[in-house]
């Protein structure tokens, strides 16, 4: 029988998945660039989960601060979609 390893998800996957569940980012549908909702109270829902819930093995305050690299590390627009004027 072939078994194979569950992946666990890097700190980054996770946070990236809190703040897509939250509402705090999502992908542009024609380019799947990850974009910046600029949803001041998603951001608040998604460092409300980092607090009750980080990811196993990492503290409320590890998870807090990758959350702030995620959305530091993102746009609200995306780079190949024509600029709008």
């Amino acid at each position: 029988m072939l078994m194979t390893k569950q992946r666990r998800p890097t700190l980054r996957g996770w946070a990236i998945s809190v703040l897509q569940e939250a509402g705090a980012i999502h992908e542009c549908e024609e380019h799947g660039w990850v974009q910046d909702s600029a949803d001041p109270h998603a951001r608040e829902r998604a460092f409300e989960i980092a607090r009750r819930e980080p990811p196993s093995g990492a503290s409320s305050e590890v998870a807090l601060a990758e959350l702030h690299d995620v959305l530091d590390s993102i746009g609200d627009t995306c780079p190949e979609c024509p600029a709008r004027t």
